[in-house]
């Protein structure tokens, strides 16, 4: 390889570092401090509430800090003001100075579900109205909220539910509106923007293209390295738009342009990226996991073709439901199907797979320590393994083990 290349184990170890996974996990209890710390290396936190598990986000922390109670990270995000959620990577947890940098997504935002733009033009008083009743009230979730005079409360076969909370999110899509809190069902309870956001943030502005140029030093921070696709995806930019802004970075020498083996183009390495020698983590991956979520460098990086197959007909997956893919030392060696069963108080390991040419002893045993303690951690008392796939058996020997 020419001089200044990166070998592709090389970029590996640099990614995983970026994301956090150069470190043992803490030994004793995790703090608030060290949440706060993982919300800000990774830069934000994808929300999903898919709750066959746990919600996506809340394994994110604990794959790279073990467990933590869960209600911290709620605490860490809601009570104080250093985090806030916006539309970034899909629905996100992100820090406030993030915030301004996508005010220009948020001018151009449309309403979801799509056509709902049409109603709120010509319903502009109710929708004015629910703006002013938070302004007035304070905090309030869409069941708070009165339907539209004369109108259904409901919007049939659409995902979002009702006009008011289909109102409410158009108002925070466009950042009018901010999440205050989440209640015990998840629902957001939204206040305005300008009460929630510290005023200098709330107050900032920045250039489109300045706003560009820092959402992708906080995407090459995240990475360690990174394609121009990698970046841009990670705070959803425009592959055309990142190349612009990227070439400036490079110009003003904040980025460096380099070749990976094996890349068909060329990369971008962060000036602070970690080079440690070796990654000696053991986690198990959320599929909204930073690492795993943008499939083509997730092939890159590891050689692992994976596919998120909630919404594949059940008699066409490949792997099952809800899988989480299992990272040893600097590699993707398994993935499984995971299911908490609270009502047994059980995980139930509904499959596993190793990949192939790895010693399916040796990552059994570690993915049983890791099974654990994710049992633990969500206070289930056993673990079953179904039957299916290659790893089943030798992880069912481990655990009894």
């Amino acid at each position: 390889m020419p001089a200044g290349d990166l070998a592709r184990d090389e970029a590996r170890r640099i990614a995983l570092a970026a994301q956090g996974f150069d470190r043992p996990r803490p030994r004793g209890r995790v703090g608030a401090p060290a949440l706060r710390r993982t919300i800000r290396q990774l830069g934000l936190l994808q929300m999903d509430f898919v709750n066959v598990l746990v919600p996506a986000h809340y394994v994110v922390p604990f794959s790279r800090l073990g467990p933590y109670d869960r209600a911290l990270l709620d605490e860490v995000v809601y009570r104080g003001r250093e985090f806030t959620e916006q539309w970034a990577h899909e629905a996100s947890i992100l820090p406030v100075e993030t915030w301004p940098l996508l005010r220009h997504r948020m001018e151009a935002h449309r309403a979801r579900p799509r056509g709902f733009d049409s109603f709120m033009e010509k319903n502009a008083g109710y929708v004015e109205q629910v703006l002013a009743d938070v302004r007035a009230r304070g905090p309030l979730s869409a069941d708070d909220l009165p339907g539209p005079e004369g109108a259904s409360r409901r919007i049939p076969g659409a995902w979002i539910g009702t006009v008011p909370r289909a109102v409410l999110e158009a108002h925070f899509g466009r950042g009018l509106l901010a999440v205050a809190e989440r209640r015990p069902n998840f629902a957001r309870a939204f206040d305005l923007a300008e009460r929630r956001l510290p005023p200098h943030h709330y107050a900032r502005r920045s250039t489109h293209e300045e706003s560009q140029r820092e959402l992708l030093r906080l995407a090459a921070r995240a990475h360690g390295v990174g394609t121009v696709a990698d970046l841009a995806d990670y705070y959803r930019m425009p592959v055309r738009v990142a190349r612009a802004r990227l070439a400036e970075l490079v110009t003003a020498g904040e980025l460096r342009e380099v070749r990976v083996e094996g890349w068909p183009e060329a990369a971008y390495l962060h000036p602070q990226a970690k080079r440690p020698p070796r990654i000696e983590a053991a986690a198990l991956l959320s599929p909204f996991d930073p690492v795993v979520w943008y499939r083509p460098r997730t092939r890159r990086l590891f050689g692992f073709d994976f596919r998120l197959e909630i919404f594949v007909p059940r008699p066409k997956r490949r792997w099952g439901y809800y899988v989480l893919p299992f990272l040893l030392g600097d590699r993707l060696v398994a993935r499984v199907d995971l299911k908490a069963e609270r009502a047994l108080r059980r995980l139930h390991v509904l499959a596993a797979y190793a990949e192939p040419r790895v010693r399916p002893g040796p990552v059994a045993e570690a993915l049983a320590v890791e099974l654990k303690t994710m049992a633990s951690w969500l206070k289930l008392d056993s673990i079953a393994v179904g039957r299916r796939g290659g790893l089943a058996r030798s992880l069912a020997a481990a655990l009894r083990a």
